[in-house]
């Protein structure tokens, strides 16, 4: 008959655990500590190389895309606030700060045209000519970084994509589902199937949208009624078949667009 381990191959056991679990600590302790100076390290790195290519940083869109990325991969925000290191070393703080107020001026000028909905790419070519020939020229990834910031702010700056298209909001009040899938079928962003739901001309119909979304027709028309009080969908009623048109200047290349000076 075989015995059991016994007290002491028990006391032995527990001893042995206690030694596991306390060697366990000490090497994850050592881990991490190792972990920390390693990461303490690369952040002074990161610093020297900042101080050394802040020309390079404030110049170059690509460069400073970059830079951003290798900064996030650490867990480090240059952009976290205005008093940081990174502040007076790549004067980040001011640089996003005028970047956003000019974003701001950009899209207000053109919200009576496009009702708050405005092409990242239309604003990133308005905010560079409110910048001027001599000012450091901005990129869509710096954009994004101002609007991100503006964002906490409220009054509705978020981003919106629509048919593949990136679009800044910067008015109060979310969009609902309705608003943003007649909003993507107009932009082309949604299969048409019967007669192709705005086949992202950058306008529809009541009955396109029913063709598309198989709602009701007050739930369409309301939905497009909305869009129009709201600034972002212009009546037409001069269509040669009759039919009463909903077009959306933010989803074209037309006077929305451009007219941002």
């Amino acid at each position: 008959m075989r015995r059991g381990p016994g007290i002491a191959g028990l006391q032995h056991a527990a001893r042995t655990k206690e030694q596991y679990k306390l060697t366990g600590a000490e090497v994850k302790k050592n881990t991490l500590q190792a972990m920390h100076e390693q990461l303490s390290s690369f952040r002074t790195h990161l610093e020297e190389f900042a101080r050394k290519h802040r020309a390079d940083i404030r110049r170059d869109p690509a460069f400073r895309a970059a830079f951003h990325s290798m900064c996030a991969n650490i867990g480090v925000d240059p952009l976290a606030s205005n008093k940081s290191l990174w502040a007076s070393a790549l004067g980040f703080g001011d640089y996003y700060y005028e970047l956003g107020v000019q974003v701001v001026e950009a899209c207000l000028a053109s919200r009576p045209l496009n009702g708050g909905l405005m092409e990242l790419g239309a604003l990133l070519r308005a905010v560079n000519r409110r910048r001027g020939a001599a000012g450091e020229p901005a990129s869509e990834d710096d954009v994004v970084r101002a609007i991100k910031k503006l964002a906490v702010l409220g009054g509705g700056w978020d981003l919106l994509v629509l048919g593949g298209r990136c679009f800044v909001r910067s008015v109060p009040g979310e969009l609902d589902t309705d608003r943003t899938r007649v909003l993507e079928m107009a932009a082309g962003g949604q299969a048409g199937g019967q007669q192709g739901g705005g086949g992202g001309r950058g306008f529809t119909s009541v009955g396109e949208v029913v063709a598309v979304t198989g709602w009701p027709a007050s739930r369409a028309e309301g939905v497009l009624q909305a869009l129009m009080r709201e600034g972002i969908a212009w009546v037409d009623d001069g269509a040669p078949d009759g039919v009463r048109l909903y077009w959306f200047p933010c989803l074209g290349p037309g006077v929305a667009q451009q007219s941002t000076t």
